[in-house]
């Protein structure tokens, strides 16, 4: 206060620092910088609970719900002060950078996918198969990338899926190249009990969480939460 110096650990009005300048000084930029529609948008999650599955389409409220939601979780090793896994909640993955109320953009995901139909929204789980974090084992990177290429490739139009018990994404029963003992997560856990019961806390801390933006959302916006009450293969 009353200098011109930036306190630079000042939270009170963003948490982070930004500058602006003319696009002009980007000597390839194109104009307007706008581009045609895409045919896939990806959800980047790492779910160290071992529960989400590695890939899942999203239908219209589902894609509402968990981009409003931006879950992952930090673990130990890439978070200072991290011991065990921490859920992480960042709206539109991005909550710091938002202008608006995160529903409002909910609501523009939602209108885009209702003009563009043929638009794929995938939810990508790079995180734990097979257990927890320290049980468990991170998804092979191989693996993900043959997900990511089968849907940008158009070849799991024709696949079956069926929808998760507790988090209602469709899971797909087979993906090129990848294991389908993998892609439902609850078959890679020994423990299958243990693994409802982990999916069913899972569930209760996205209800919570979501609780802040309740009387905002929208009913097609909430149909995409997962059902926490439900205890998943029964």
């Amino acid at each position: 206060p009353g200098t011109s110096t930036v306190d630079y650990a000042n939270k009170s009005v963003t948490e982070n620092t930004r500058t602006a300048y003319p696009i002009h000084f980007i000597p390839n930029a194109v104009e307007p910088s706008v581009g045609p529609s895409p045919r896939n948008i990806f959800f980047l999650t790492a779910d160290a609970f071992g529960v989400l599955p590695p890939i899942s389409r999203l239908d219209k409220s589902h894609a509402m719900y968990h981009f409003m939601s931006g879950y992952t979780a930090k673990v130990a090793g890439t978070e200072m002060g991290i011991t065990e896994p921490q859920t992480t909640f960042s709206a539109c993955f991005g909550q710091v950078f938002l202008p608006l109320h995160p529903t409002r953009y909910a609501e523009m995901l939602g209108q885009k996918m209702d003009e563009h139909p043929e638009v794929r929204v995938w939810l990508i789980n790079t995180g734990w198969s097979g257990g927890a974090y320290g049980v468990g084992q991170r998804m092979k990177l191989g693996y993900t990338r043959a997900m990511i290429t089968a849907a940008l490739e158009g070849r799991l139009d024709a696949v079956d899926f069926h929808r998760h018990p507790v988090f209602g994404v469709q899971v797909p029963a087979a993906v090129p190249g990848v294991p389908t003992d993998i892609l439902d997560p609850r078959n890679t856990w020994a423990d299958k009990e243990a693994y409802d019961k982990t999916a069913t806390e899972l569930a209760h801390k996205f209800v919570h969480n979501f609780q802040r933006f309740a009387d905002f959302a929208s009913d097609d916006i909430l149909a995409g939460a997962p059902k926490a009450e439900v205890v998943a293969g029964v």
